[in-house]
């Protein structure tokens, strides 16, 4: 018993003694880091890509083919299809005052850049819609690399399936909380957005992963994604390439975006 309590004692002592030794530059870490101006109101951060500004859709194109919310049985057709190159023709959506608006029946739009690793900064607005409910009444949505979904909808006393209200990770991931406003009200999306990695096989190697702010509520905490985006059925994995376009869905809605500027991380 005494020698271990001399051994116990010896430790202690060797370990106090080292920590004595010790100075708090030790610990103290210097980098450069990149110095980027942060953004007041509509301004952007100074590293970011604007890509509206209300003044035209020059960063735009019509969506090239995207699995937007099909079914699991389109994915190994569709995902391999997918470009990152803005080979597009132009965007047919309009600008009426200074925002971007949905012409319905034309179709989902895309940036002719693509995307990885993200911090996106959206706003949007829910035009009213009499006589429309749950699922019709002013849809659109985000879909990251052209397939991974975050929901855009009225979700303010207008009820629908949960995993597809507003904020949702589409048919994934329910919100935390309903932190919509009112139809005819600017809404915010803060979203970073992590790209799943694959390995040279392609075989998945890490998930896709999003976190969304709502009006500046947390909605969405560093969520695991399944898969694409799917209307119908479970999604799965398929290898792609490794940066997308970000695009923006038609759903037959006039709904009206502004402010829309993206980080590269």
């Amino acid at each position: 018993m005494k020698k271990l309590i001399l051994a116990a004692f010896s430790i202690f002592l060797a370990t106090s003694l080292h920590a004595q030794k010790q100075v708090p530059e030790a610990t103290e870490l210097y980098v450069d880091l990149e110095k980027i101006t942060p953004g007041e109101g509509t301004n952007a951060p100074s590293d970011a890509i604007v890509l509206f500004d209300g003044s035209d859709l020059e960063k735009w194109q019509s969506a090239q083919r995207g699995v937007g919310a099909g079914s699991m049985l389109d994915l190994k057709t569709i995902i391999p299809s997918l470009s990152a190159e803005g080979k597009g023709s132009p965007a047919p959506w309009k600008v009426d005052d200074n925002e971007l608006v949905v012409e319905p029946g034309t179709g989902f739009i895309e940036t002719r850049q693509g995307f990885a690793d993200v911090q996106l900064h959206i706003e949007w607005l829910a035009p009213a819609a009499e006589g429309k409910s749950g699922q019709l009444y002013s849809n659109s949505g985000v879909f990251f690399m052209g397939m991974y979904e975050v929901q855009i909808l009225n979700s303010y006393e207008n009820p629908t399936y949960n995993n597809g209200q507003a904020s949702s990770v589409y048919k994934q991931h329910i919100p935390l909380v309903n932190a919509s406003k009112p139809v005819g009200e600017w809404q915010e999306y803060d979203i970073v957005f992590m790209a799943p990695k694959f390995s040279d096989k392609g075989t998945l190697v890490s998930p896709a992963k999003v976190t969304v702010f709502h009006n500046g509520v947390l909605v969405q905490n560093n969520v695991e994604l399944l898969g694409p985006t799917c209307y119908i059925g479970t999604p799965y994995y398929v290898a792609h390439e490794s940066k997308l376009p970000l695009a923006l869905q038609d759903h037959g809605d006039p709904m009206r975006f502004r402010n829309i500027w993206i980080r590269e991380l």
